[in-house]
């Protein structure tokens, strides 16, 4: 081990957050604030499919080439690395302090864990996803089998498992044995960024997309699949034609090909565009299965968006109560989700007055500064004496 100092910490993530999927956003956020704090040198091991992050004081990006067919093709993100970026895991792992660990199923993270146990370094396991009920058969039951093989083997044999939502915590308490207790840490949001609007602001934010001042706008934001409720939304938008529907993300079931002349597309948004979408909807609407806790409702909500999910990703924060709207996924979710959606629209006054509550919730529970200081005292203790 290394004398006193910022601790050396390997973290492997599938992707970087250029992807713009949640998970590695919220690694990207807790490693830069990390390494800006002092805490810890972190060398940062993804696929090299998206730009890796500049290199920062104290934290530092090892492209692993690889191929990512299987996202291309069925939307599953599941990266496989070269074998010469695998052996350059490997040594890094035998000679950190900590190795981290972003989700227990991917391959990198199982080689990861391996080389760490081989070469008796700490694992810490952040674990965003449970259970995800794929409607192909073989998906869900390849999905269910890798998360009782590999969560015992990760997640049971890590120094430490941090889950980011209730629901998934619950999910694998009932599937593993865990070496010490596992923590719920939900992740921060950035509030500097997502922030409520002003009412002049949320007008120019809706000018400037062109949508007329009473017009209801809905959102989604994040990857165009399955699981994010994409198929259920194609239904949403042809029932619910009243509204504007706006749909900003990326994937393989774009809704711009449906056609609809009430939906919009956006691609490729920095953080203060998303925040000012967040800011001009009325409503983000997320039908999506098989989540943690979604990091974009973190940000709606941040910026007093409601938001109505599923009732499984409302359990992951079960403190939020009726700042959080939910509704079944399931069976006739369609009809069910467009009579909810025609309820809260028919009462915009109702939806309205639900902002500033929703905002205050996110902005006292969801701190980057209380999530970093924690993360902080885990690593450093996992790291133990140096």
């Amino acid at each position: 081990m290394s004398g006193a100092g910022p601790l050396r910490i390997t973290l492997v993530t599938h992707y970087y957050p250029a992807h713009r999927g949640g998970v590695e956003r919220v690694a990207g956020q807790l490693a830069e604030r990390l390494a800006r704090a002092g805490v810890a040198k972190i060398d940062w091991h993804a696929s090299d499919c998206d730009a890796s992050p500049p290199a920062a004081p104290g934290l530092s990006a090892t492209p692993a080439p690889g191929w990512n067919a299987l996202e291309r093709a069925m939307g599953v993100p599941y990266p496989l690395w070269s074998p010469a970026a695998l052996r350059r895991l490997v040594r890094a792992c035998s000679e950190s302090d900590v190795v981290h660990l972003h989700d227990c199923l991917y391959f990198p993270n199982l080689v990861a864990f391996l080389a760490a146990r081989r070469a008796r370094r700490p694992v810490l396991v952040t674990q965003h996803i449970g259970h995800v009920p794929y409607r192909n058969p073989l998906l869900r039951a390849a999905h269910a089998a890798a998360n009782r093989l590999l969560g015992g083997l990760v997640l049971g044999g890590a120094d430490q498992v941090v889950f980011v939502s209730e629901s998934v915590r619950a999910y694998f308490l009932e599937r593993v044995r865990f070496r010490t207790p596992p923590l719920l840490i939900e992740n921060g949001v950035d509030t500097g960024i997502f922030r409520p609007a002003s009412a002049a602001e949320r007008l120019e934010r809706r000018a400037k997309l062109g949508i007329p001042a009473g017009k209801p706008l809905l959102l989604f934001v994040g990857r165009f699949v399955e699981k994010k409720g994409l198929g259920v939304l194609r239904e949403l938008t042809g029932r619910i034609r009243n509204v504007h529907w706006l749909f900003a993300g990326w994937g393989p079931m774009d809704p711009a090909a449906w056609a609809q002349p009430n939906v919009s597309v956006l691609l490729r948004l920095g953080h203060e565009d998303l925040a000012a979408l967040y800011q001009a909807a009325d409503l983000l609407v997320l039908p999506s299965v098989g989540e943690g806790f979604p990091l974009s409702v973190q940000e709606a909500m941040a910026c007093g968006t409601p938001a109505l999910v599923g009732e499984d990703t409302a359990a992951g924060s079960p403190e939020a109560g009726d700042a959080l709207l939910s509704e079944r996924v399931g069976g006739d979710t369609a009809e069910r989700w467009a009579a909810r959606l025609q309820a809260l629209l028919g009462s915009p006054e109702k939806l309205e007055s639900l902002r500033p509550r929703v905002a205050a919730f996110a902005r006292e529970h969801w701190s980057w500064e209380r999530c970093v200081a924690t993360y902080a005292e885990l690593l450093r203790a996992c790291a133990g004496p140096r």
